[in-house]
């Protein structure tokens, strides 16, 4: 993908990267293709993680952040994070907590 030259990175307090602002027309184009896994992820999974854990990596999110937004325990979730193909139901839980979709937690 090509980074637009319009890009706006708002940094936090400390200086660091927070924000990154694009064109709405990038935006649109990106969201119509909702399924692209990013090449960390793939990285990650070649190493092999599973998808959940690649993507909550990526992410930056820890597993209790993510079992908090699923309402289960960090414990329930670490378990969850080790099954190579979770069940439907689950992918479509974990999906939605990341803010993708099941189908980018498919192998």
């Amino acid at each position: 993908m090509k980074l637009s030259k319009d890009l706006q990175i708002i940094n936090d307090a400390e200086g660091k990267p927070a924000f990154v602002v694009i064109p709405y027309a990038q935006y649109v184009a990106q969201k119509m293709q909702p399924d692209l896994i990013p090449h960390e992820v793939v990285s990650r999974m070649v190493d092999g993680a599973t998808p959940i854990r690649a993507w909550r990596e990526h992410l930056n999110l820890t597993q209790e952040e993510v079992a908090k937004r699923l309402g289960i325990s960090q414990p329930a979730f670490a378990q969850q994070e080790t099954v190579a193909k979770p069940r439907k139901a689950t992918r479509e839980k974990i999906a939605a907590a990341f803010g993708i979709t099941a189908n980018q937690l498919e192998l």
